[in-house]
């Protein structure tokens, strides 16, 4: 299982509504693709932004890829990402699963 991280940030005054695109818009995409196993969207707080995490899970690199494309480690924006987003990081993390326990 492969675990892949996304990093993001907004102006604080427009989290929340970020945070309804990403459950309206990115959950679902993720969740349509095959392979996908999971999504979690981490959100903090810090003065006047906002720090968000796309934490997904993966069969494996190869069903990323049919979400992300070929160049797996590029960052997947959507066009109304601009509204929200104060820069957009080229690139996600991605992490082997070794170990697990469900919540």
């Amino acid at each position: 299982m492969i675990a892949r991280m996304w990093h993001g940030i907004t102006p604080l005054e427009k989290a929340d509504k970020y945070t309804e695109f990403l459950n309206a818009r990115a959950i679902p995409d993720y969740r349509s693709t095959p392979g996908n196993l999971s999504v979690f969207i981490l959100r903090r707080d810090e003065g006047d932004q906002t720090h968000f995490i796309t934490l997904t899970f993966w069969e494996s690199l190869e069903r990323i890829r049919g979400f992300a494309g070929e160049e797996v480690d590029r960052a997947k924006y959507y066009p109304e990402d601009r509204e929200f987003l104060l820069g957009f990081e080229p690139k996600v993390q991605h992490w082997e699963v070794t170990g697990s326990a469900k919540l």
